[in-house]
C-alpha cells in the first residue's frame, strides 16, 4: 500500500475516513494513512496475540490458563512433569518464530520501540532486543519440553504443530499462534470448541499494563476512483457487511460495532473482540519490512531458526539480525 501510494498509483479514499474514525480504534486510522492521506481500509484483521491448548492436557495436569509470563512458564513445567510435553513449535515455518519474537517485543518493550525496530531506526542489537530474545530462549531453550525436540520443531511445519495439540492423544498442550490456527485443522479436528481446545492471551510480562495485540490485515486500496468503487468501499465498511463473513467462521472484523453474536463460537467471539477492542495494535514486523529481511522467507525468518538451534546465543543472534536488517534497508 504505501509503496503504491509513494508511486502515486492510489487513489485516496477520505470518504471513508469519519466512518473509520467512529467504528474502529484509532490504530486503523494510522495504518491505512500515508503521508497524511487515507489510502487503506482493513475489512479483515487476524489476532496474532493468542495461545491454544489442548483443554485435557491442561486439566490432567492441574493447569489455569496463565495470564503473565511467569505463570505462563509455570504452567509449562508442571505439563512437563504431568508427562505431557509445553510447546508445539513449527520452526520449519520461520514465521512463526517471528510472531513469537513480535508479540515479546511488543510487550516487554512497548509500542514506541516496536515502530523504531520496524522501520529500523532502532538496531538488532539493542537491550530491548536481547533482552526479548532472553525471553523467547525462555520457551526455546527448554528443549525437553518441545514436541520433538529442538531438532524436531526444526522440522515440524505450521499445520503439524497444531494437529500436535489438536488431538484427543497430543504430543503437545499448546501451539502459539493466531486466531486462524483452529482453520488449519477443521477437516480432521477431533476436538470440540471449549470443552476440546481453547485459547488464552499472549501472556504479558511484568512490564506490561495495556491491551496489546500483534496481527495482521487485509487491506482495499483504490487504484480508479469510480462511483461504483466508492459504493462497495463504503457498503464494506459497515458492520452488516462484516457480520456476513463472521457468520461464516474464519474472520475476524477490526469494526467495533459487529456484534459478538454474529461469530459462530464463544472462541471466535473472544479473539475477535479482543482484536477489534485493543486499544494497541501493531501490524506483524516481519511484513512490514522489506522482503529480503522480513516476509516471504528473508534472512530473519533463518536467523530466528538458527537462534531455535542455539537459543543460548542471544548476542549473536541479535548481532547477524542487525547485519541482515542494515543490508535490506540500506541503513
Amino acid at each position: 500500500m504505501k509503496q503504491f501510494a509513494q508511486r502515486g498509483a492510489l487513489k485516496p479514499i477520505t470518504f471513508a475516513r469519519a466512518t473509520i474514525a467512529k467504528e474502529y480504534q484509532p490504530v486503523w486510522l494510522q495504518l491505512g494513512t500515508v503521508n497524511g492521506k487515507l489510502y487503506g481500509f482493513f475489512f479483515k484483521g487476524a489476532n496474532k496475540s493468542t495461545v491454544w491448548y489442548n483443554v485435557k492436557s491442561f486439566k490432567d495436569a492441574g493447569v489455569s490458563t496463565p495470564h503473565t509470563w511467569a505463570e505462563f512458564l509455570a504452567a509449562a513445567k508442571t505439563l512437563k512433569a504431568s508427562g505431557q510435553k509445553a510447546y508445539s513449535i513449527g520452526g520449519a515455518d520461520g514465521w512463526t518464530l517471528t510472531d513469537l519474537f513480535e508479540n515479546i517485543y511488543l510487550r516487554l518493550a512497548g509500542p514506541a520501540n516496536y515502530d523504531q525496530l520496524t522501520n529500523h531506526t532502532l538496531k538488532w542489537t539493542d537491550a530491548s532486543v536481547k533482552d526479548s530474545l532472553k525471553l523467547m530462549a525462555d520457551i526455546l531453550g527448554d528443549t525437553g519440553n518441545i514436541a520433538g525436540g529442538k531438532d524436531g520443531a526444526l522440522q515440524t511445519d505450521f499445520p503439524t504443530s497444531v494437529a500436535n495439540v489438536f488431538s484427543n492423544s497430543p504430543k503437545a498442550a499448546m501451539v502459539i499462534e493466531g486466531d486462524f490456527v483452529p482453520g488449519v485443522v477443521a477437516s480432521k479436528n477431533p476436538l470440540k470448541p471449549i470443552t476440546g481446545y481453547n485459547e488464552f492471551s499472549f501472556p504479558s510480562p511484568p512490564q506490561q499494563r495495556t491491551s496489546m495485540v500483534m496481527g495482521g490485515g487485509d487491506t482495499l486500496i483504490v487504484f480508479k476512483d469510480k462511483p461504483a468503487v466508492r459504493a462497495l468501499i463504503n457498503y464494506l465498511l459497515t458492520p452488516g457487511a462484516a457480520t456476513i463473513w463472521a457468520k461464516r467462521g474464519g474472520f475476524s472484523s477490526p469494526n467495533k460495532l459487529v456484534k459478538p453474536s454474529a461469530y459462530p463460537d464463544p472462541i471466535a467471539r473472544q479473539t475477535a473482540r479482543s482484536l477489534a477492542s485493543a486499544p494497541i495494535f501493531r501490524f506483524d514486523m516481519s511484513d512490514l519490512a522489506p522482503s529480503s529481511f522480513g516476509g516471504g522467507g528473508g534472512t530473519e525468518w533463518k536467523l530466528l531458526q538458527d537462534f531455535l538451534s542455539n537459543p543460548s546465543d542471544v548476542n549473536g543472534a541479535a548481532s547477524k539480525l542487525e547485519d541482515a536488517a542494515t543490508k535490506a534497508y540500506g541503513k
